[in-house]
């Protein structure tokens, strides 16, 4: 057998061999994810496994962290100066976006520290922020305004994040936003107002205030 042959199979071997420790490498890293091994992922990392590979759905290891309250892979994760802080999943859901609806103020903080994005178009942070009713979630829903989050946001449909905490949120969360200066009269694509999705799950007390916020801001146009 010639050398140069010789030194074409071993090449082949060699890759076979470094195909087959990239997917036990791949299995391992989401079973850590999965098992919260927060060392496992960092010694991962330490042998050049890339932070942002994408399980078979497309999800990223620092979203799956955060779906599954896995802190430990979550902050071995975003100590790497490679991690994607601003990686999306298939619905455009960006890592700041699920810590937000999950109530982690540790996970916010720590992202927004990396400089994630507090107003990605469309969907934004504060939106899911304002879609749950935890004193967590209110204090997420500051954090995030205290970093320039523009509190009328609009999804793509119009939606503000008023809208949301009207509707799903918290009293306290739509007190929150007035206080702020959410703009209580815009309306989305359908022509809601904050108040109306309020009125559409019986929310009469956050509908009354956010009618008092209009009214204050229409002294002259009577009462609602």
């Amino acid at each position: 057998m010639s050398l140069q042959r010789r030194s074409a199979l071993a090449a082949v071997a060699l890759g076979l061999v470094s195909a087959r420790a990239w997917a036990g490498a791949y299995e391992d890293f989401f079973v850590a994810i999965l098992r919260d091994d927060g060392d496992a992922i960092a010694a991962l990392l330490r042998r050049g496994f890339d932070p942002n590979t994408r399980d078979p759905k497309g999800q990223v290891g620092l979203t799956l962290a955060l779906q599954n309250g896995a802190n430990k892979a979550f902050a071995a994760l975003l100590a790497s100066r490679q991690v994607n802080v601003e990686a999306r999943n298939a619905q455009d859901e960006s890592p700041l976006m699920i810590a937000a609806i999950k109530g982690n103020v540790d996970a916010v903080k720590a992202l927004i520290a990396r400089e994630a994005d507090v107003n990605k178009t469309g969907w934004a942070p504060l939106h899911y922020a304002a879609s749950a009713g935890s004193p967590q979630h209110a204090v997420i829903i500051s954090l995030l305004l205290e970093n320039h989050a523009y509190i009328d946001a609009t999804s793509p449909n119009g939606t503000t994040p008023l809208m949301m905490a009207a509707h799903y949120g918290s009293i306290e969360a739509v007190q929150l936003l007035l206080d702020e200066g959410a703009d209580p009269t815009l309306k989305n694509q359908l022509g809601l107002t904050a108040a109306d999705f309020a009125l559409r799950v019986s929310r009469t007390e956050s509908a009354e205030k956010i009618a008092a916020a209009i009214r204050r801001r229409q002294p002259n146009r009577g009462k609602w």
